[in-house]
């Protein structure tokens, strides 16, 4: 073998290594999650397939909203599961009532200081109507169901399969919901 040939197989090798990592991690990630949105803190782009491999729970939220109170349980559902896979989405909305007209660092503050929301958000979208953005797209189809106001709740499995929807008067500490959350932390 020439030192030429030698030294080109081990650089590619290098290279093929090198590039492994990525297309692990790009295998890996379920195709639901395999999108971007912008973090509500400072708007920088969150690959969602950081949670590959975790239960999620993605909830379009609203401040101004009968059921903002949520925002409580499930920072509480988020704390007491997330060492066992669980994370929670939040995705704030103002397709319902105009109730969430704020900017992002509004809603962000709000969030934070009202009820110590510590779960990803993402900046405001739309999640219901003709243009709903690419997650709830796909949600609404694996489901059938639109959200039809804030604090509508899917849950993902580890695997990226959409298990079930849950309407907005299902809180976060409902049995239905807390029981389908650990039977998917379970498989």
């Amino acid at each position: 073998m020439s030192k030429t040939f030698s030294r080109f197989f081990v650089l590619s090798s290098l290279a093929l290594l090198a590039a492994a990592p990525a297309f692990a991690e790009s295998a890996s990630c379920p195709a639901i999650l395999k999108q971007s949105f912008k973090r509500l803190q400072d708007e920088a782009p969150q690959d969602l397939c950081q949670y590959a491999g975790k239960v999620v729970l993605v909830v379009n939220t609203a401040s101004f909203c009968g059921y903002t109170s949520q925002y409580e349980g499930l920072e509480a559902l988020y704390a007491k599961y997330a060492g066992k896979g669980l994370v929670v989405l939040g995705f704030p909305s103002n397709d319902f009532g105009k109730q969430e007209p704020g900017s992002s660092k509004e809603i962000a503050d709000f969030c934070f200081n009202t009820y110590g929301v510590k779960f990803p958000m993402f900046a405001k979208s739309v999640v219901s109507g003709p243009t709903p953005n690419p997650l709830y797209v796909n949600l609404i189809k694996a489901t059938g169901k639109t959200p039809a106001w804030n604090f509508h709740k899917y849950l993902i499995d580890r695997n990226g399969k959409v298990l079930e929807s849950f309407p907005s008067k299902v809180t976060p500490d409902d049995k239905k919901l807390v029981g389908a959350v650990e039977k998917a932390l379970a498989m």
